[in-house]
């Protein structure tokens, strides 16, 4: 019998902590899928972040390094250019990257570093309970924000890529969602090309993919993927924001 869908070889067969709803496993999964149609996952190198995905070591197939709470592009960084022949990723989510490790990820991307960096956005702390992250929207609430976020009080919610947009280091930008098919599809083609931009070694490339929280947002997986669509994506344009030209 023919085999038409299977497991990635880049995915371990460990059965993951997420919550009912949550989109991590579909987001671990076009990362595997990616380095496998690659053929790069033996010289792979995954970097996790604390938060969510602090157990990504288990859950896929390659060689990874756990780093200190927002120091995965700083991880990374050592990594790729002491092994510079290595294909070197951080997954790291909104309050990992956005919040303590700002200055990690700004400052790799305008580096221009050649590491791929996968940024999993749900707009909120997941793994501490649902506090207000960096990412959160005006009015969204939060457990540190009961009645909505408040710019007055908050400040406004951060648009990472538009931010690291702004600078001539990378080489790939771009957000995209998992909430359904046709966004997974879309997702799927993102993440591997970031990939692709460091196999052929022209930079940095970030993908920011937007991802659910059904626990923490207080709804069912459904009402999880339609409130993203309605909410997050006008707040959080979908698309490329910046692609290597080609022949360069």
């Amino acid at each position: 019998m023919e085999v038409i869908f299977k497991k990635p070889e880049s995915l371990s067969d460990t059965i993951t902590h997420y919550c009912p709803g949550c989109t991590h496993g579909i987001i671990h999964r076009l990362v595997a899928e990616a380095v496998d149609d690659l053929g790069v996952r033996e010289r792979a190198i995954g970097v996790a972040p604390v938060g969510c995905a602090v157990f990504a070591y288990n859950y896929f197939n390659m060689d990874f390094h756990q780093a200190a709470h927002g120091r995965a592009p700083a991880v990374a960084t050592g990594i790729k250019r002491v092994l510079p022949d290595r294909i070197v990723f951080t997954y790291q989510g909104d309050g990992d990257l956005a919040a303590i490790g700002t200055a990690e990820i700004v400052h790799a991307a305008a580096r221009g570093e050649k590491i791929t960096v996968i940024f999993v956005n749900n707009a909120i702390y997941g793994m501490t309970s649902g506090q207000m992250a960096p990412t959160t929207l005006i009015g969204q609430k939060a457990t540190t924000a009961p009645e909505g976020r408040n710019p007055e009080v908050n400040g406004y919610p951060i648009r990472v890529t538009e931010m690291l947009n702004t600078l001539e280091g990378p080489s790939y930008l771009a957000r995209v969602s998992v909430h359904n098919p046709k966004a997974v599809a879309n997702a799927k083609k993102a993440i591997k090309k970031a990939f692709e931009v460091q196999v052929e070694g022209k930079g940095f490339a970030l993908v920011e993919v937007l991802s659910t929280c059904a626990t923490n947002w207080g709804k069912t997986p459904v009402e999880s993927c339609q409130w993203l669509e309605e909410n997050m994506i006008p707040h959080y344009p979908l698309g490329e924001f910046r692609a290597p030209k080609e022949g360069k």
